[in-house]
């Protein structure tokens, strides 16, 4: 998948898009030492983290090349069903509905064998100007400054 469509957190977690196309995103992170909790478990931060950025890229896909769409988080619930220690871990999201600034989203979490892990519901804002499907061209999309929170 194209890396200049995944932001800078999720690149420095270390997810990578497996399959994004309309309403739907699939991405997988590779568990490492350093998202471990004290229990020796990963962290539910990191799945939370997982779970919001997938349900934020399934609402917003463009089906234009060269285009981008952007949006913002406003509600975000997540259930730990799960745990895991090691391996790669999957979130597959599903828009499930919402109108012209808002979309809502389902995602789940699993493990290398299938299990589920978490999983988590939303509600996403489209930015101003990218809630037309044709989105905005990238150009115009000022990148965010290194290191700014």
């Amino acid at each position: 998948m194209n890396d200049v469509a995944m932001g800078a957190f999720a690149r420095w977690l270390g997810v990578e898009m497996d399959e994004w196309r309309e309403d739907h995103v699939r991405m997988s992170m590779k568990v490492r030492p350093e998202m471990l909790n004290r229990s020796g478990i990963l962290h539910g931060g990191v799945l939370t983290s997982l779970i919001d950025t997938a349900g934020g890229y399934a609402g917003t896909w463009c089906r234009k090349p060269g285009h981008i769409r952007q949006g913002l988080t406003l509600s975000l619930t997540t259930q730990f069903t799960g745990q895991a220690k090691s391996g790669t871990i999957t979130a597959v999201a599903e828009r499930r509905g919402g109108g012209r600034k808002t979309f809502f989203v389902d995602v789940s979490v699993t493990d290398e064998a299938g299990r589920e892990i978490a999983y988590g519901s939303g509600v996403w804002r489209y930015r101003s100007g990218h809630e037309d499907p044709d989105g905005v061209p990238l150009a115009e999309v000022r990148a965010p400054e290194r290191g700014a929170g």
